[in-house]
């Protein structure tokens, strides 16, 4: 990953939130062309929280921390542990709304966050912190320029189907591979490298990840094998493999190593880890350890992942499997979740309607909520449409058939999983906003049919310290 960054004479911005719109690689646009381009910012900068510990004396001498930083889709956050995983400081920052030619211009959001959570950190543990690790959004690609690394494109957003590609990427991939799905990073790759002339000889592709690490250790063309693997990467044999190196984009894809793998140095000699997905660091955080155990990220779409001895990759359902030590993280991420829930109703509604509902009745609506056309998992379906009707007078009964309907394509997915050969699954963590509710829990319990429970620790960002903390003990070793 990287390490903490507190060098005297870097300077930093302060963001605010947007959230990350469903784009399609028929609307490209190339978002950094010319260095005196200019941005238009429609937004106050806001930091929605800093908690820091007040027991500056309760961190023993020589000790070292780890900190974690989540790029998710509608925000970063921190958290900053020691090697017992307790956390020292915590905090978040919405994504601030910069706008390039009357389009959100992600690439300098994500900039701004990254450099805002570093200086929200406390001072006094700024010294402390050993490693940094990044998870970011899977499958959200950036293309760069391999000497400079500034953007060549827009970015690709994890969501973002490239369809265009899609019959070239199956032409060379194997059957159902994981790769053979519109939202996959090859097929953005693909789809790039169709209709660019210029620039491809200079050109690098970089996940999220990836290059917010760049950022900070200025090594280029760096990823792991969790980022890679949607791009075609096998992590069992630890290579690209033949017929994706015998195409003539595979001069773009990086260098790939094992997540928490050192990668170098800061500027001030700081260690530095490397980053995974945001999935994966809600799994690392939920501390699941056994085979059949599984975490389901509840936050803007829904994300379960399923620890499991058998690998499964399937791109008929959106199925893939992410490799963690000798077992294999099998799962894949509907286009479902809390997003939906914000399109009819406010975080003030949805505690107090959620409030009113019991949980041990089922409901009679059978919905698909989908926050647009188009689903990736547990059904692959780019056409998809949402089913949202008939909406009944009352917001609770409402509210309560969006909550299991939910519920339903949560188990349809874990169905899904033991049908296709993983490791069935014995119990459920939750992690995400949606672990908040208590109310939803019970209906997921009831629905699944399975123990389900709040994960001790539910931030993607705390996964992803574990994974600092990782790294740095392996390197010490």
């Amino acid at each position: 990953m990287t390490a903490l960054v507190h060098h005297p004479t870097l300077s930093f911005l302060s963001p605010f939130s947007q959230s990350q719109q469903h784009g399609h690689c028929s609307s490209r646009k190339l978002l950094v062309p010319r260095k005196d381009q200019l941005y238009k910012t429609v937004s106050k900068p806001r930091p929605i929280m800093a908690l820091a510990s007040n027991k500056e004396s309760g961190i023993l001498v020589g000790e070292r921390l780890y900190l974690g930083m989540d790029f998710g889709t509608s925000g970063a956050r921190y958290a900053l542990i020691d090697k017992q995983g307790i956390i020292h400081s915590e905090g978040k920052r919405e994504y601030p709304v910069f706008m390039s030619e009357e389009k959100m211009d992600w690439v300098r959001s994500w900039r701004a966050a990254l450099f805002s959570l570093l200086e929200d950190v406390p001072v006094h543990l700024r010294p402390l912190v050993a490693s940094i690790s990044i998870d970011g959004t899977s499958a959200t690609t950036l293309i760069v320029d391999r000497n400079t690394g500034e953007p060549l494109w827009r970015p690709f957003l994890y969501n973002e189907s490239c369809p265009d590609a899609l019959p070239t990427v199956k032409s060379v991939a194997p059957a159902n591979h994981t790769v053979c799905s519109g939202s996959s990073t090859l097929c953005k790759l693909v789809s790039w490298w169709n209709i660019e002339e210029s620039n491809k000889k200079s050109a690098l592709l970089l996940h999220q990840a990836d290059w917010l690490l760049w950022l900070l250790h200025g090594k280029l063309g760096v990823s792991d094998y969790n980022n890679a693997l949607k791009v075609g990467y096998d992590p069992a044999s630890d290579s690209y493999p033949p017929w994706l190196h015998s195409q003539p984009y595979s001069q773009l894809l990086p260098s790939v190593i094992a997540p928490g793998t050192s990668i170098g140095n800061l500027k001030e000699d700081i260690r530095t880890q490397f980053g995974t997905t945001d999935s994966i660091a809600a799994f690392l955080a939920a501390r699941a350890t056994q085979p059949g155990k599984a975490v389901t990220s509840l936050g803007s779409t829904l994300a379960i992942k399923l620890l499991s001895t058998t690998r499964i990759d399937d791109a008929r359902f959106g199925v893939y499997s992410h490799r963690l030590d000798d077992k294999w993280l099998v799962g894949g991420a509907s286009n479902t979740g809390g997003a939906v829930l914000k399109q009819f109703f406010t975080d003030e509604q949805l505690q107090k309607l959620s409030e009113q509902i019991n949980p041990m009745e089922a409901s009679p609506l059978d919905y698909y909520p989908l926050k647009a056309v188009g689903e990736r998992f547990p059904v692959a379906d780019p056409n998809l449409v949402p089913r949202l009707h008939p909406r009944p007078e009352s917001d609770v009964e409402y509210l309560h058939g969006i909550l299991e309907s939910i519920a339903h394509i949560e188990a349809t997915a874990y169905n899904l999983l033991k049908d296709l050969g993983a490791t069935q699954v014995e119990e459920v963590f939750t992690a995400g906003g949606g672990a908040k509710n208590e109310k939803w829990t019970k209906i997921r319990e009831r629905v699944l049919g399975l123990p389900v429970s709040r994960a001790k620790q539910t931030e993607a960002a705390y996964g992803a310290a574990l994974l600092a903390l990782k790294g740095a003990q392996h390197h010490s070793c």
